[in-house]
């Protein structure tokens, strides 16, 4: 006979997923809410970072940090003995929460030999990541705007800014590793 616990178990999946972007990569947060014992899990990248078993009251906040970020993920109830899952990044929700991180974050996803390499820039820090790993950086005026300078693998990299003359859009930037422009990564919007 299969108890209350083996039972939410063996479904294997994630109650609720989110992928979240932050300056060094984007993290899937996944939580396990079991209905009947009240266990709570919490993954942020498939480790571990929250478990709950035999929790009775089965709706509420679970606060958790990482990256120095605080998430709060809300149960509420739902009539028909059913929850909602809501997902908060330093008190934004989820949507406002990736909507203000693509107004911060400019990323590019590039290909060098056989190396692929993940670059954002954080806007506000004027800081670079490159797959996952703040680099140091040096910044220069130019004509027209500013550039940082770095490096990717064993090849020069330059972030260059300048006005796009579009109210809208306003600073643009662009990608050089070894004087090879690179394409931004679109962020995808999530249902």
């Amino acid at each position: 006979m299969l108890s209350l616990h083996n039972l939410e178990t063996s479904a294997n999946e994630p109650t609720a997923k989110w992928t979240v972007p932050l300056s060094d990569g984007n993290h899937v947060v996944e939580f396990e809410h079991g209905t009947a014992t009240g266990r709570r899990i919490v993954k942020i990248d498939g480790n571990n970072i929250v478990h709950r078993d035999w929790m009775f009251r089965l709706v509420g906040d679970e606060v958790f940090m990482f990256n120095n970020i605080k998430f709060i993920i809300r149960v509420d109830p739902m009539p028909g003995l059913k929850y909602s899952y809501s997902l908060w990044v330093n008190g934004k929700s989820y949507k406002q929460f990736v909507q203000s991180q693509s107004k911060i974050l400019e990323t590019w996803l590039a290909k060098v030999g056989n190396e692929e390499y993940r670059v954002v820039l954080d806007k506000h820090a004027h800081s670079v990541w490159v797959n996952g790993q703040e680099v140091e950086v040096e910044n220069e005026f130019m004509d027209g705007g500013a550039e940082i300078l770095f490096s990717v693998g064993d090849f020069p990299a330059a972030i260059r800014s300048y006005s796009s003359e579009q109210k809208e859009i306003g600073i643009a930037y662009v990608l050089y590793i070894n004087d090879v422009e690179i394409q931004q990564e679109v962020l995808v919007e999530e249902s």
